[in-house]
């Protein structure tokens, strides 16, 4: 088996006193990429928060590479190996596309998961060739592009990506799911929230369904076809 990297064990979590996440927990391995499913509100995104150690109030265990992190806060987790893309991306306008790039600096000394400026914009040529655009010219696909980039000169291994499909054109939507092929492919871990389940399907070595804020199901890949029935009744579709 793979060694675990990341592992969630009873985790609940509150914004303020509202009570969101159950009792979630998962493990991913090295190398893996997991995809969180379910209905809006479901609670996929704070659990990525949750990870990050983003939300008001969080209970249960919190390993990385086999290390109790529960108290770590959240500016130290980068540290950790991780970085997340949020769904809002966080573009910065007054600086231009390359400046925003490079804003982030590596983070974990001595990674060899950083990846260089030209390794970027061999696996984003868009980016290369809007390097000096500001940040909010840039189309919706190419800021998605742009977030995701960022992360990856800082070290990070362990890929927390939020949403990054939504609201995206299909031909940049095939764009985006190639990157992730070439990631993992590069040995990046990689925990994915989709509702658009069609760009997950192929890319995801295992799903977790998500419903009131717990971990419902879990299906690997090889499963999928078989329980097509069952996630669409999940997913509302």
């Amino acid at each position: 088996m793979s060694e675990t990297v990341l592992s969630l064990k009873d985790i609940n979590g509150w914004y303020g006193e509202s009570h969101v996440l159950h009792g979630v927990s998962l493990d991913v391995a090295r190398g893996e990429v997991v995809s969180l499913i379910g209905r809006n509100g479901a609670g996929r995104t704070t659990i990525l928060r949750a990870i990050m150690g983003m939300l008001d109030q969080r209970t249960g265990t919190l390993s990385v590479m086999g290390r109790d992190m529960s108290a770590t806060p959240a500016h130290r987790m980068a540290e950790c190996g991780l970085g997340y893309c949020p769904e809002e991306r966080g573009i910065f306008a007054s600086l231009s596309c390359e400046e925003n790039l490079m804003l982030p600096p590596p983070i974990r000394a001595g990674s060899q998961m950083a990846m260089s400026l030209d390794e970027i914009y061999a696996m984003f040529p868009n980016l290369k060739d809007r390097a000096q655009s500001p940040g909010t010219r840039l189309s919706g696909g190419e800021q998605q592009m742009l977030a995701i980039a960022r992360i990856l000169r800082t070290g990070a291994d362990i890929l927390l990506l939020d949403e990054i499909s939504e609201g995206l054109a299909p031909v940049i939507v095939q764009t985006l799911a190639r990157v992730i092929r070439e990631l993992k492919a590069r040995g990046f871990t990689i925990i994915m929230v989709e509702q658009n389940f069609r760009f997950a399907a192929p890319l995801a070595d295992r799903f977790f369904i998500i419903e009131h804020g717990s971990v419902v199901e879990e299906i690997h890949q090889a499963d999928l076809a078989a329980r097509m029935d069952d996630i669409r009744t999940w997913l509302g579709v």
